[in-house]
């Protein structure tokens, strides 16, 4: 058991996990026996005055706990046995002698009882110590293994879906224009920015995403993605809050169909400035507490009439579906001042245990 320690990094361990000590020195631990049971004697000699009859080893106890704690069952059984002669010896009546009456063979085996004891007990506590250390190694071990297959994993699923929409693209660019060539388009495009996330989205301890940063790093990626250059992009966060690993990809997919909608609408010939904004809203109910996501433009706006429900735009058919499977609400709206759409996104701040994102 404890060798298998030897082979532990000695920073993974806590100190209770490192006892005993000088395990590849013995002959310290052997050596403090007999200090420390010299000290013992000295410390009676001491103390001898102050204590009254009946009392031979009170100071020899503490010399064969502490080296069996520190150093283990063999120095502590020495100094078990070179205390017991010295009590026996010096304080023991008859003084000054080995003579083995009935009061030495009562003291001597009160002596024994407690040392045996103490000792056995510091010696199991060491042995469940090493044996936790072990097993505290084995789960980490474990853990770094699940979290490279996990990634592993997420990385491969990244990649097909990749090859999927790699795929698309080609097949795109081999037909007409037309709606069907726009269809494998965008629908390229959708697998392309899921198979992105899905290589840097998910821990495998299931921690939940920082809602600002994510959402900052979804925008910035679909910018990227659109190979515009004249887009003025500002973003800015109202919210500390986070967002569950199971609500990263819808919540991805609606922010980046409302990006790509103002790209293609309102910025079609023209860049402009594009913001989005993360906002929290919070009330007495924890329930009702949600997360505001809002993308705006200064584009020439929605047309006379517009509405969401009757739109024939598959993009933004699928973020209100993904917004009602998050148990929220997808909305486009001409903006207040006139200058340009925007989109917002509201979503429940703590989804149900038994929601479901494809609802």
């Amino acid at each position: 058991m404890f060798k298998a320690l030897r082979d532990l990094p000695p920073d993974s361990l806590t100190f209770l996990q490192r006892l005993p000590l000088a395990r590849r020195r013995p002959w310290i631990g052997y050596g403090v026996a007999i200090l420390s049971s010299l000290a013992g004697l000295l410390l009676r000699w001491a103390v001898g005055g102050a204590l009254p009859d009946g009392f031979p080893y009170i100071t020899f106890f503490p010399p064969v706990i502490l080296t069996a704690f520190f150093f283990g069952v063999g120095p502590g059984a020495l100094a078990a046995l070179l205390c017991g002669l010295l009590s026996w010896y010096f304080f023991i009546p008859p003084v000054d002698s080995f003579a083995l009456d009935f009061r030495a063979v009562v003291a001597l085996a009160f002596f024994l009882g407690i040392v045996v004891v103490d000792i056995a007990l510091v010696h199991w506590m060491q042995i469940a110590n090493a044996r936790l250390a072990l097993e505290q190694r084995k789960s980490a071990e474990l853990a770094e293994t699940r979290e490279m297959l996990f990634k592993e994993l997420q990385h491969r699923v990244g990649n097909n879906l990749q090859m999927v929409s790699s795929l698309l693209t080609v097949q795109q660019r081999g037909m007409r224009e037309g709606e069907g060539k726009q269809a494998l388009a965008d629908a390229s495009r959708r697998l392309g920015l899921i198979g992105r996330l899905q290589r840097t989205l998910y821990r495998s301890d299931g921690a939940q995403l920082p809602l600002g940063s994510y959402i900052n790093r979804i925008a910035q990626d679909t910018l990227d993605a659109s190979g515009r250059r004249d887009i003025r992009y500002v973003f800015d966060e109202k919210a500390q809050g986070t967002l569950e690993a199971k609500d990263a990809v819808p919540t991805a997919l609606v922010v980046a169909e409302a990006i790509s909608n103002a790209l293609e609408h309102a910025y079609a010939y023209a860049g402009g400035p594009l913001e989005v904004t993360v906002v929290e809203n919070e009330y007495e109910d924890e329930a009702d507490r949600c997360y505001i996501i809002c993308i705006q433009d200064e584009g020439t706006g929605l047309p006379d009439g517009f509405e969401l429900e009757g739109s024939d735009s598959l993009g933004l058919r699928i973020a209100c579906t993904l917004a009602k499977g998050l148990r929220g609400e997808f909305t486009l709206d001409n903006r207040v001042d006139g200058k340009g759409a925007i989109a917002r996104l509201v979503i429940p701040a703590s989804q149900p245990e038994d929601y479901d994102a494809a609802a």
